[in-house]
């Protein structure tokens, strides 16, 4: 059926159906097919859409919403998204807590839809005051009419995927489906699309992923909560076992890392089109391992793109960012790519010969305002000249003006070659040795200085 032929009563029937995308360049050499369900074309931007109304639902069944009554979550975002969304068009306010590891994005798109949000530490034990779970069910206890929605241990979580994510999925893939990847925050997902699945047909595969530093595959081996350990994912993983997870619909882990997940998303977004956060990355690196394992090209494999990237613009897709959490290695500059970005107006490479006199030298730094020259004699350096230096001389010795260079020069700068990493080259300049010389394919064609280097450094171009 053709989507979208007829007008909406409302943003929030707009939910569910979106669409099974083929993933194409990231699987080169993978023969088992691999498909995603785009979730982020949700309203809200994600999977947690279609939870966030079910569960609002939910408590005016049940009689424990009324009209202007409050919802409060504890939130990494997406959830609050989805429930924001319900809470505008059916007229609830909104109060949402939200760990500060978080991104600035996720917060700010929340308040954008009216919410209050609350921002918690990260680093606390599940059971501390200021958990963002233990928070937000204090707030919803403190206020009348008001309910905590409790994504991880609301039954009404895996049971809206169980009607409509896993039912989706049989259909778009004309029941074809045979592996099921999908890395759980709350288990709503796996465990809802999972169950579905299995139930049409029981020798589907149902494998989750998980980041590292999550207790969930460590607990699914064991049995036995463990402490877990932090890792930059958002929106998956966790510290606690929820109900909402279904152990049992799970037939296999795998672990991924924060930087195999987050490099693979920006692929995502380079090579396939789909702009997906983090926890996107989880579930394809999974997908991805199961594909290769099964090398079956009957076979077909389904994950799941959680959310859209633009809640992680200043993480995921923030160079900076990615190399300060060692997820990114830092950028390679060579001498010359820094000769190269250098934009003074000046030649590369200002000199004079050992004849010149110091005025010369002089009308030469002004010129092009520079501050010291090396001094080249045949292609060589022989020495260097710097303006305090001359300047002091000739006020001095105004008779110094017309002597050659060569009379007062100091030892000739270093000479680097043109691929020399950067860094390397801030170990050779000092207060004594301001410039070096650079040489390329075995001639010297330019000149760095200190300030090229602190101007690299600080990204001032």
């Amino acid at each position: 059926m053709p989507p979208h032929t007829k007008p909406y009563g409302n943003i929030l029937e707009t939910i569910g159906w979106t669409p099974l995308v083929r993933l194409n360049r990231v699987t080169q050499g993978v023969r088992t097919p691999v498909y995603a369900k785009a979730e982020f074309f949700n309203p809200g931007g994600s999977v947690k859409d279609r939870i966030g109304l079910a569960m609002i639902e939910a408590a005016e069944r049940e009689g424990r919403l009324k009209p202007g009554g409050l919802v409060v979550e504890a939130t990494s975002g997406n959830t609050g998204v989805g429930l924001a969304l319900a809470a505008a068009v059916k007229g609830y306010r909104c109060i949402f807590t939200m760990p500060d590891k978080m991104s600035q994005e996720k917060a700010r798109l929340l308040r954008a839809l009216g919410a209050e949000v609350i921002i918690t530490p990260t680093a606390v034990p599940p059971d501390h005051p200021d958990n963002y779970i233990m928070k937000g069910r204090a707030i919803a206890a403190a206020h009348p009419n008001a309910i905590f929605a409790d994504q991880h241990y609301n039954p009404v979580n895996p049971d809206v995927h169980y009607r409509t994510t896993g039912p989706e999925i049989w259909e778009q893939t004309a029941g074809r489906i045979t592996h099921f990847v999908c890395a759980p925050g709350t288990g709503g997902t796996v465990s809802g699309a999972g169950r579905f699945l299995k139930e049409q047909r029981p020798t589907i595969r149902v494998i989750g992923g998980d980041p590292v530093g999550s207790i969930y595959s460590d607990y699914a081996r064991t049995r036995c909560k463990s402490e877990g350990s932090p890792y930059k994912v958002e929106g998956i993983g966790g510290d606690k076992i929820p109900t909402s997870l279904h152990w049992d619909v799970i037939d296999e882990w795998i672990t991924v890392s924060d930087k195999d997940a987050m490099l693979l998303v920006r692929r995502l977004a380079k090579e396939e089109g789909l702009f997906a956060g983090g926890s996107t990355g989880v579930n394809v690196v999974a997908a991805l391992e199961v594909a290769r394992r099964v090398n079956d090209p009957e076979a077909l494999v389904v994950t799941v793109l959680a959310d859209t990237g633009e809640r992680y613009l200043s993480k995921v897709f923030n160079d900076e960012w990615l190399r300060e959490n060692q997820i990114l290695d830092a950028e390679r500059v060579s001498v010359a790519q820094l000769l190269e970005a250098r934009n003074s107006g000046a030649p590369p490479l200002i000199s004079v010969p050992p004849t010149a006199t110091v005025r010369q030298a002089l009308n030469l730094m002004s010129t092009y305002n520079v501050s010291q020259l090396p001094v080249l004699d045949g292609g060589d350096g022989v020495g260097a000249v710097a303006e305090p230096v001359l300047m002091a001389r000739a006020l001095e010795e105004p008779a110094t003006l017309d002597r050659p260079v060569q009379e007062v020069m100091d030892a000739p700068y270093p000479v680097v070659d043109a691929d020399l990493p950067v860094e390397r080259l801030t170990t050779l300049l000092s207060r004594e040795t301001p410039a070096a010389l650079v040489r390329r394919e075995g001639k010297i064609t330019g000149i760095v200085t200190r300030y090229d280097v602190l101007h690299q450094l600080a990204g001032i171009r």
